[in-house]
Parts: C-alpha cells; sequence; structure tokens
C-alpha cells in the first residue's frame, strides 16, 4: 500500500457518512407522516380507550379497564363484531374465486382485447366510494329504482324489493357490491401469481396434447396454490375495511342490520345516533379490540407469506 492511498480513506470515510446522513433526511418527512397518521393515533386510541371521556370534556376520567369489561356486555358491539366477520366470511371466498376465473381467462395470450377487459374490470376500484354509493342507490331504490324495474319487467318478483331497506338483505346487497368493487384487485394478485408459471409447462403440454382445461387443473392451480392463501389473507382483512362503502349507503341501517365493527365504532365515537352521547374513551376500546382482531389476521398473512415463500423456493 503507497502512502498515496492512506490519505484517501478518511476521505471516502466521511464521503460515505454524508450520503448515509442524506439518505436518513430524506426518510425524515416519511417518518414524520408515518408518526402523526399511525403511530400516534395508536398510541392515542390505547391511552384514550383507559378513560370515561367525550371527546369535548377538557377532564377526562381515567376508569382503567372499565371500558373493556363494559363492551364484554355490549350486545350492539357483538353483533357488529359478528357482522364484520359474517361479512369477510360473505365476500372473500366468492370474490377469490370470481377473480380466479377472471385470471385465469384473461392470461390467456390467444384472447383478443384481453387489455381492454382488464381495464374495465379493475375501473370500479379506482372509482370513489362515494360516487358508488350514491349509484347504487339510485339503482337500488324500490321506487322506479332498475335494477327492480328489471326484475318486475322479466317476472322474477311480483314486487319491488328493498335491497337496502330490509334487515334480511341488506348486508348480502353490501357484499355483492363490494366484490363488484374490488374484484378487479383480487383479479390482479391472481394475474402476478400466473406470471410465476413458466411458459416451458404450456408448450409442453400442448405438445402432448393436453386440453386447456386440464392445464388449468393439472398444472396452473397446483402451481399457484401457495399464493391463494396470501390473497385470501389479504382479501379478509380489506373485507373487515368497509367503513367507506356501508357509511356511504347505509349508514348502518336499517336498525343496526348493516352495522360492522368500524361504523359501531364511529357511531359511538360521534354520537352520530340522534338522542346519543360522544363516548370517545368507549369507542377507542372497542377499535383497540378490533385492531387486535385485525393484527391477528396480518399474523397469519405473515405465516403464510413465509410458508409460500419457502414452497416456492423448493420448486
Amino acid at each position: 500500500m503507497t502512502d498515496a492511498a492512506l490519505p484517501a480513506r478518511p476521505h471516502r470515510k466521511a464521503r460515505r457518512m454524508r450520503q448515509t446522513a442524506l439518505v436518513y433526511l430524506f426518510l425524515v418527512p416519511g417518518m414524520m407522516v408515518f408518526g402523526a397518521f399511525i403511530l400516534w393515533p395508536l398510541v392515542a386510541s390505547e391511552w384514550y380507550s383507559l378513560l370515561d371521556w367525550s371527546g369535548f370534556d377538557a377532564n377526562p376520567v381515567f376508569v382503567g379497564l372499565a371500558n373493556y369489561r363494559e363492551l364484554l356486555g355490549d350486545s350492539y358491539f357483538w353483533d357488529a363484531f359478528r357482522r364484520s366477520f359474517i361479512f369477510m366470511l360473505a365476500t372473500v371466498p366468492a370474490q377469490m374465486a370470481i377473480s380466479l376465473v377472471l385470471a385465469v381467462m384473461l392470461n390467456d395470450k390467444l384472447l383478443k382485447l384481453s387489455s381492454l377487459y382488464r381495464t374495465l374490470i379493475f375501473l370500479p376500484v379506482v372509482t370513489p366510494v362515494a360516487v358508488i354509493g350514491i349509484v347504487m342507490t339510485l339503482m337500488l331504490s324500490p321506487f322506479n329504482g332498475p335494477v327492480n324495474m328489471a326484475l318486475l319487467d322479466w317476472g322474477l318478483t311480483q314486487r319491488t324489493i328493498d335491497f337496502l331497506g330490509s334487515p334480511r338483505l341488506v348486508l348480502w346487497t353490501l357484499a355483492v357490491i363490494y366484490i363488484w368493487k374490488w374484484v378487479g384487485v383480487t383479479m390482479v394478485y391472481w394475474l402476478a401469481a400466473l406470471q410465476t408459471v413458466p411458459a416451458e409447462l404450456f408448450e409442453a403440454a400442448r405438445l402432448d396434447g393436453v386440453t386447456g382445461r386440464q392445464v388449468t387443473m393439472y398444472i396452473v392451480l397446483p402451481m399457484i396454490a401457495p399464493f391463494a392463501v396470501v390473497i385470501a389473507l389479504i382479501s379478509a382483512i380489506s373485507a373487515m375495511n368497509v367503513f367507506p362503502l356501508v357509511q356511504a349507503m347505509t349508514q348502518g341501517g336499517p336498525f343496526y342490520s348493516s352495522e360492522v365493527m368500524e361504523v359501531y365504532i364511529f357511531r359511538t365515537a360521534f354520537a352520530s345516533a340522534a338522542g346519543t352521547v360522544p363516548r370517545l374513551g368507549y369507542a377507542s376500546a372497542a377499535g383497540v379490540f378490533f385492531g387486535l382482531s385485525i393484527m391477528v389476521l396480518t399474523v397469519f398473512q405473515i405465516l403464510a407469506l413465509r410458508q409460500a415463500r419457502r414452497q416456492g423456493g423448493d420448486q
């Protein structure tokens, strides 16, 4: 090593330190946003859940775990909690099945205008929920709504159906609308999974005279099966966050029959129902409880993702 190379080491080290400092400097705005809109609300909600506080009173009262004990006996809370999981179980399997069929069809290179079909299917995803809520409310209206008029004209029903006003139908109606809106996202997940299937397998199958249905059943589906667990868990977590759609269309009605957990928390925190008092502390306790449930699903998602990667590495 020459003497000329010795002074260059501190210079290179100082330059690396400046570059590292610059990288961390660019991270500061993102960390500030993360702290302000994610980290602080999480910590604040846990603290508020220990208070008897309306959100407007200057002197909140510390009550410890009293809010959580009250939740255990709150029938409205458990009904909303149950509806959230019913909604998830009603939407995720159908959404995955429909999106898988669409993805397999649109992944065919021989299909003409496949890009146009993908765009049309994905269009509801980028449409604002408020717009969808207004349009769907008008379409499903029992008073001259296009859907009811079509059912009457086709003889499928003898009278109009109040899809959003019937306690028996409203949650299932919202589930259908939710599937229609978000099936495009799940289709994209399946399309990404289908890209992992080697093209050589399709060519070998065609040379062996294997039909398209057999290729899908015995080659494609087994190879993308590890991704199904991950896609299902991602879809399940998304189905638990359905507040915008429910709030835009029914606000939890009629008679709380479509009130899922997020709507329950909103109603309790801000007293959206007439004659009730805001209870931000109690709503925070419900939010913490619901957040822990989502966290459990997230843990399963991480474990499933690791398992899928492990199986993919073995292949």
